[in-house]
């Protein structure tokens, strides 16, 4: 079944941020792949995964993405 394409963009306080970054260095460490719930979605990111940072400017305005593929 093909999945629909789509871009989403979900904001946490503080401390649901750290539990999920906690929750995600423990898998990287354990060589494990890491899961979460995104809009009612189960989504899973096997231990392959790759990473980047990406860092945009514009203005005064500074945003850094950490992105799982």
């Amino acid at each position: 079944m093909k999945k629909k394409s789509r871009d989403l963009e979900k904001t946490y306080s503080t401390a649901e941020f750290v539990t999920i970054l906690r929750r995600l260095a423990d898998a990287l460490e354990n060589r494990k792949r890491f899961a979460i719930m995104v809009a009612g979605e189960r989504i899973s990111i096997p231990s392959r995964a790759t990473f980047n940072v990406e860092h945009e400017r514009e203005g005064k305005n500074e945003e850094i993405e950490f992105q799982l593929k």
